[in-house]
């Protein structure tokens, strides 16, 4: 049989389908838009990082996978919520966002060193004389320059952000200047002492120590919080209806693990897998954004 004869029986064999069974079909077979925040300094290096686990999940799957790296955390919620995205890797308060807004959900957590968790941090640089959150927020601190990550992040903004409103600290008031940047600038700025101090998180840290960017000597952590539940592997509300592919989407990444061994680059450098998950694993996150006002009515 020619190419085109199997063309058209394939063709064929579709349109006798029943209508719903012919659009689940064309379904099945659609590109999954898998999206990713910006974990690398820029775009391309970002889809560079990330394109060997699109072709992991395109080859498990059996349907192509198209990468998008989505320039905020923020940014990637409202994609998995208006549709523009089926798949994300996100962090979590983008996830909690996602699914308190669009019922998108969670289906794995990404592992770091082995561990599903995280911490969110306060850098200053040793120049500041600022030696604890204490003095951050104390008159010592008033009137000082501070730096959030975007407005999705967590450990960037909404964790810091409700630590400091459990101790009655406006930052907008408390700082004479609050700038909302990405992770890696706040490093950079810290550490070059343009800012007196801002929110990170372990993960960025340790990496931009090991990769020369910053030294430990010029990022000297303030403030670490509880553990947190690390990056979430979503999925659109519309997928997370189908049982069988969610649990076919689960088999496929807590392949990845294993699989390191011999394909080191399906993640980056310290990741270690994916395990499976739900919605209660986040509830931290969701609190927070209660408790600060940011998770409002849907």
């Amino acid at each position: 049989m020619n190419l085109n004869r199997r063309t058209a029986c394939s063709l064929a064999a579709l349109l006798a389908l029943p209508g719903v069974a012919r659009a689940q079909a064309r379904a099945d077979a659609s590109p999954l838009k898998f999206g990713v925040g910006m974990f690398q300094p820029d775009r391309e290096k970002n889809d560079a990082t990330y394109r060997p686990l699109a072709a992991h999940l395109a080859q498990r799957l059996g349907r192509p996978v198209e990468l998008r790296t989505v320039d905020s955390w923020e940014g990637l919620a409202k994609s998995l919520a208006n549709g523009e995205t089926d798949l994300a890797l996100m962090g979590p308060w983008g996830y909690v966002l996602a699914h308190h807004f669009s019922a998108a959900q969670v289906v794995s957590t990404i592992l770091y060193q082995g561990k599903p968790e995280y911490f969110a941090l306060i850098v200053t640089h040793p120049d500041s004389g600022l030696n604890s959150v204490e003095d951050l927020i104390s008159p010592q601190g008033r009137g000082r320059s501070f730096a959030f990550g975007d407005k999705g992040s967590t450990s960037g903004y909404l964790i810091p952000l409700h630590m400091f409103q459990q101790r009655g600290i406006d930052p907008e008031k408390h700082f004479a200047r609050v700038l909302y940047t990405k992770h890696q600038a706040i490093q950079m700025q810290v550490t070059a002492g343009q800012i007196d101090a801002g929110a990170d998180f372990n993960r960025n840290r340790d990496v931009m120590i090991s990769q020369g960017l910053i030294t430990a000597a010029r990022s000297k952590i303030i403030w670490q919080s509880a553990p947190l539940p690390n990056d979430a592997f979503a999925v659109s509300a519309n997928l997370a209806r189908d049982a069988g592919f969610v649990k076919r989407l689960q088999g496929a990444l807590a392949e990845v693990g294993p699989l390191l061994a011999g394909q080191p680059k399906l993640l980056p450098a310290n990741y270690t897998g994916f395990v499976a998950s739900d919605n209660s694993f986040y509830k931290p996150i969701r609190d927070a954004g209660l408790a600060t006002g940011k998770l409002g009515a849907r």
